[in-house]
């Protein structure tokens, strides 16, 4: 195990533009080598309060602010991003354990795209549209609240606040406590790149505490979180007793569909690295694999062998591709659910729960197999490195297989025909489907169904949500 990454003490607040000093801090870890890389901010009730009041003074200069001028910001703050790449990556290796080579790919690099498609849509976008005698105007919301989670610290933040941002709203953010370091060089970001005083505001701390005093704050007009279903559902619930806008992005149990028809190896190998990306850690992965039943052994041997020969260790190294857990309660989480799931009958066709290292908080990439659909292995986001295999009988089986769980946020279907593969999409209930290994497309609506939540995030849509409309009949 290489050294640690970073040694990133902060004890403050961005309120306002200025850096304010909180009450109490909390400590991060390295997932990898357990020891401490780090503090965070606590902050209590009155700093939320503070950096509300900062972004509602800063609201209406920044919403009458021209959509060049704030695409020009954003612009510039991309540019301080991609100028902080190599910190920002060795921050979130540090912070997350995820693997250097996903790290940059998956973490950074599409971090900072997201904030510049954020400036091409601000420039692009019309926010005035004519409709018969009526001028449609697009308003910014107003303050955002984001609530953005650990398993992909950077990213989440650049898909809420760069729209955000876009749509000419004031955003004051609360980063996950366990990996809230990243979210601290966004912030030195927006400074550096002159976004006005108050447009952007930091304040780390507990979900209880701040999370809490965001999302039952006032003058906070939408709450963007994404997180736990569980989670969720309470913002959900904490706005809607204000009529406060949500934007929810939350649990998911995706399912990937191969036909008889599709090459079955790629499509198999393609959905053990969905289930593994970022050690599991990933609401939209495909963490089902339903394959035609004359074929599950076949499709059993490739999933378990590909789950093998996936390097796990030091997220540090080029050579790793999954590395720790980001807590110890999470690994003893998925163990649990592994174990479970054995002790109802599931084959481990690869991996299960023993520790493949005595520092760190890994799992072994797992392959279940021999589970009914109904069971909770199948049923229930794991948030680990397990992928749970099942036979079906025809399409039909296959699609109701997919749509019978509670989520409906991802998924893919492999077929020898795009129209096929078409026919099939069409009828899953889910925010997203990849056909044939299609690549990501960061334009593209992202969001679920059900209870994977409400809302979309990305793109032109991304934006739009965090806009009213006001029809001027003329």
């Amino acid at each position: 195990m290489n050294a640690p990454l970073t040694d990133t003490y902060r004890d403050d607040a961005l309120i306002g533009g200025a850096w304010v000093q909180a009450p109490a801090t909390d400590d991060v870890e390295n997932p990898a080598t357990e020891t401490v890389i780090g503090t965070s901010a606590l902050c209590d009730g009155s700093m939320v309060d503070a950096a509300v009041t900062a972004a509602r003074k800063a609201a209406r200069g920044w919403a009458l602010t021209p959509a060049a001028a704030r695409a020009d910001a954003i612009a510039a703050l991309a540019r301080a991003l991609r100028s902080m790449r190599d910190e920002l990556v060795d921050v979130t290796v540090a912070e997350v354990g995820v693997s250097v080579v996903n790290a940059r790919a998956w973490h950074v690099d599409l971090a900072i795209e997201l904030i510049e498609s954020a400036s091409a849509n601000a420039r692009n976008y019309d926010f005035e549209q004519e409709l018969g005698n009526s001028l449609l105007i697009r308003k910014p919301v107003g303050v955002v609240a984001c609530i953005t989670p650990w398993n992909y610290p950077l990213y989440q933040l650049a898909a809420k606040v760069g729209p955000a941002l876009a749509a000419g709203c004031t955003v004051v953010l609360k980063p996950a406590a366990l990996a809230p370091l990243s979210s601290y060089l966004f912030a030195e970001a927006t400074i550096a790149a002159g976004v006005p005083e108050g447009v952007f505001n930091l304040v780390p701390g507990a979900g209880s505490v701040v999370g809490s005093a965001l999302t039952t704050h006032p003058d906070v007009d939408l709450v963007s979180f994404t997180g736990s279903t569980a989670v969720g559902r309470q913002v959900g619930a904490d706005a809607a007793a204000q009529l406060k806008r949500v934007c929810l992005e939350l649990g998911g149990k995706s399912s990937s569909i191969v036909c008889e028809d599709a090459d079955l190896k790629s499509a198999v190998e393609a959905s053990v690295d969905s289930a593994m990306l970022n050690s599991g850690q990933t609401c939209s992965a495909w963490t089902r694999l339903l394959v035609p039943a004359p074929r599950y052994e076949e499709a059993l041997a490739i999933a378990g062998d590909h789950a093998n020969s996936l390097v796990v260790g030091d997220p540090q190294s080029e050579e790793t591709d999954v590395g720790p857990l980001i807590s110890a309660k999470q690994r003893n989480d998925v163990a649990g659910v592994i174990d479970a799931a054995i002790a109802r009958g599931a084959r481990a066709v690869a991996g299960g729960s023993s520790r493949p290292s005595e520092r760190g908080h890994y799992v072994s990439p797992t392959i279940l197999a021999d589970l009914d659909p109904s069971d909770p292995a199948s049923q229930s986001e794991i948030f680990g490195p397990v992928l749970v295999v099942h036979p079906y009988n025809g399409e039909t089986e296959a699609i109701e297989i997919a749509n019978g769980t509670p989520y409906g946020l991802g998924g893919a279907v492999w077929a020898g025909t795009e129209a096929r593969a078409l026919g099939i999409a069409r009828q899953l209930d889910t925010g997203q489907v990849d056909i044939n290994g299609a690549a990501f497309n960061p334009e593209a609506p992202f969001g679920g169904w059900k209870a994977s939540g409400m809302g979309r995030e990305l793109g032109v849509a991304g934006l739009e949500e965090y806009t009213e409309i006001t029809a001027v009949q003329r």
